[in-house]
């Protein structure tokens, strides 16, 4: 039994040496002074702040992309110990002790150094030589743009990580023989590919395009397993879930995931509140939670509200009424009703309580039991502290003439008799008998015609506040109709001085309100979609015509005291090399194609499903990550060329075997290339040397030195004045 005692256990492994060493010297140039400098490099001051709001809980919505990305930076903080207790207001600031400068920056910089094997990996499994393999992975290694972007707490490198990843975990599973068809390996690379897929789009929607182009790679290789009669319908039908399951539905779910863990880690009010709906922001600890916990639930006559514009632009408001009264002629001459002023008040007040009243009945406090207002019916709506009520005539609005003034009514004993009847419309109901509820139901008041925001301010007479008026009723609806309660509390007090006292008063009663996940998801995701910033012009702002020859660079840092400044700043070579490369496969394989046309078959033709393969994935690669920037209307930087320079320098070392092996033809031939090589490749470190002191910001240099960097006009080195 013991038999097999008797032979050592032998392990054995392929160790590559090649990528071994390539990894260290990756982790050497981006780990290397890693906390210098010890000061906020550019965008740090924009993604440090979130990196805060993190360590505090709170929460917050950044327009430029999902959470992911965030998540990890704030988790080099956590790791770090950091307690969020830092003000990100410039550029340059130097950190406190109790930022861990080291560790906030460690993420991106490991992501950085990882693409360097990534990048050698995916050649090798393109069929390239390991010799243009290595090529690669130096180029990326000695990519100053690259080597900057990573030393510190930005996305991009992040970004770079999971696109590469997702890239050889696709040819990966591609490249498997077909006797592993949903074995192990093969479930894992699919899943992988996913996987990587969803924390690309997760970290930037920039990964979107590499994602796209995958799915499009794995579209085209189904439509040719198709065509492979060797297998069954039935292995085709499995082929195309298992596809579908790890490319689409397991990709989303995780992308849901991110979000999932972003709300739960942020559930206390925050600065960025404000632009989410009342629900959303009843359900975060503190701030309007606090208000809004424990109100009942179902509005019913004599219900005390609240009513806020569930649009929310150009600014939350609340509906809002004073003593005040519409002038009796406006400046340009039309006349009003001289009623009392109704507007939009973008701050709480207890001028913005109303009460909900029964038209058949004169009470204003609710009954007991309590009789719930539901979809459809009728009611009053009485200003709380002016007790006048909500009225709409045929006169025009004093800034939008085309509809009609909204007022509290005064009566004048004149011929205007108060028209103050409101159908409750219940928009977002699930039945035609659904009641009224407490911050979840959008509401819309039907009179003759429909209360509407208009956005515009009111001039001094209106105090600057927003106008509301009435639209002619439609089918359809605006979210500027639309109000839902947020402040809500059961009359109690008849009696109109009892009742000021009650306005002013906190609510407290125990029925709690839950907003589901999807639902949160589906605001938040809306929200960063839609919620813009105003776009300014920055200082080192560009366009995408100025990337692709390098025109334009980004001061990141300057010492406060010396010369030493850190910019993005590309390796010149490489960019060059890059697009010429591009221009030179471009020009062969239209050369190739107009000859196989007239059955010319210059190279092999397993030499030329290779040449087409390397042009769909760095070609494809770079198309997909550059050209969707001349359709978008936002401020562009340098940094978001970045993903597709990175594809477009795998090109390199694939167009440089292309040409030793086909189209140098005799020895001599090869050999001057390949000395041409070498010192095309000396030139590449020569250029990495020569601006690694403004990629690394060590050392300071002089000011002739500096000069001296300034290899085109339009870059802009920094120069102190003497």
């Amino acid at each position: 039994m013991l038999s097999f005692l008797k032979q050592p256990i032998v392990v054995t492994a392929e160790i590559n040496l090649n990528l071994v060493a390539l990894t260290l010297l990756a982790l050497l140039s981006r780990l290397w002074g890693l906390s210098y400098p010890r000061a906020v490099v550019f965008d740090e001051v924009y993604y440090g702040q979130f990196v805060s709001l993190y360590m505090k809980r709170i929460f917050f919505v950044d327009d430029s992309g999902p959470p992911l990305g965030h998540m990890l930076l704030a988790l080099g903080g956590y790791l770090g110990g950091f307690d969020g207790n830092f003000l990100w207001n410039r550029i340059g600031a130097e950190y406190t002790m109790n930022v861990p400068v080291w560790s906030l920056r460690l993420l991106p910089a490991l992501a950085g150094a990882l693409c360097v094997p990534l990048a050698y990996q995916i050649l090798v499994e393109m069929h390239f030589s390991h010799c243009a393999a290595l090529g690669a992975a130096l180029l990326i290694l000695l990519e100053n743009s690259l080597i900057t972007q990573s030393r510190f707490m930005l996305l991009e490198s992040i970004l770079i990580f999971f696109i590469l990843l997702a890239v050889l975990s696709y040819l990966k599973f591609y490249n498997l023989p077909r006797n592993s068809f949903f074995s192990g390996s093969w479930w894992f690379w699919l899943l992988l590919t996913g996987a990587a897929c969803s924390c690309a789009v997760g970290v930037k929607y920039m990964g979107l395009f590499t994602y796209l182009l995958l799915l499009a790679l794995s579209g085209l290789h189904f439509w040719h397993l198709i065509g492979d009669q060797s297998l069954s319908n039935v292995s085709l039908i499995y082929h195309f879930l298992a596809r579908g399951l790890a490319l689409l539905i397991i990709p989303l779910a995780l992308y849901l995931s991110f979000f999932y863990l972003h709300l739960a880690l942020l559930y206390r009010s925050g600065p960025h509140d404000q632009i989410m709906s009342s629900a959303f922001q009843a359900s975060l600890e503190g701030g309007l939670a606090r208000i809004t916990q424990g109100q009942p639930l179902e509005v019913a006559y004599g219900s005390q509200i609240t009513l806020r514009n569930v649009l929310g632009k150009p600014m939350q408001c609340w509906l809002h009424s004073h003593t005040s009264t519409y002038p009796i002629r406006y400046e340009n001459g039309r006349g009003s009703s001289h009623q009392q002023q109704v507007t939009c008040y973008p701050f709480k007040d207890v001028n913005n309580w109303w009460i909900v009243k029964d038209p058949g009945m004169q009470q204003l406090v609710v009954s007991n039991p309590p009789r719930p207002v539901r979809h459809g019916h009728i009611v009053q709506l009485v200003h709380g502290i002016t007790t006048r009520y909500l009225n709409t005539h045929d006169v025009a609005a004093p800034l939008s003439p085309h509809s009609q003034e909204v007022s509290c009514y005064i009566d004048y004993n004149i011929s205007m008799p108060a028209q103050n009847l409101w159908r409750v419309e219940i928009v977002n109901r699930e039945s035609d008998s659904e009641v009224w509820k407490t911050i979840l139901s959008e509401v819309r008041f039907v009179h003759l015609n429909t209360s509407a925001l208009s956005g515009a301010s009111l001039p001094e007479w209106g105090y600057r506040q927003l106008e509301v008026v009435g639209e002619k009723l439609s089918k359809g609806y605006h979210q500027s109709m639309l109000w839902n309660v947020e402040e809500h509390r059961y009359g109690k007090s008849q009696e109109q001085k009892e009742r000021e006292v009650e306005l002013h008063s906190p609510t407290q009663m125990d029925i709690s309100k839950n907003l589901s996940f999807m639902a949160k998801f589906t605001e938040l995701q809306w929200k960063i979609l839609t919620l813009k910033n105003e776009d300014t012009e920055h200082k080192y702002s560009s366009s995408a015509l100025d990337w692709i020859t390098m025109d334009t660079n980004i001061a990141y840092w300057l010492h406060p005291t010396s010369a030493a400044q850190i910019h993005l700043l590309g390796n010149v070579v490489t960019w060059t090399s890059a697009n010429l490369a591009a221009l030179l496969y471009t020009c062969l394989s239209l050369w190739y194609l107009v000859r196989r046309r007239r059955q010319i078959y210059d190279i092999p033709e397993d030499a030329w499903q290779l040449w087409l393969s390397a042009g769909s994935i760095s070609l494809g690669g770079w198309a997909v990550n550059y050209l969707p920037f001349f359709l978008m209307e936002k401020t562009l930087f340098l940094y978001h060329y970045l993903p597709a320079l990175t594809f477009q320098i795998l090109l390199i070392p694939m167009v440089l075997q292309h040409l030793s092996d086909h189209l140098c033809s005799s020895l001599l031939l090869k050999s001057m290339f390949s000395g041409l090589t070498i010192a095309w490749f000396s030139s590449v470190y020569f250029a990495y040397c020569t601006f690694s002191p403004v990629s690394y910001g060590w050392p300071s240099l002089s000011a002739g030195e500096l000069k001296g960097l300034r290899w085109r006009d339009s870059w802009n080195i920094l120069l102190r004045r003497q």
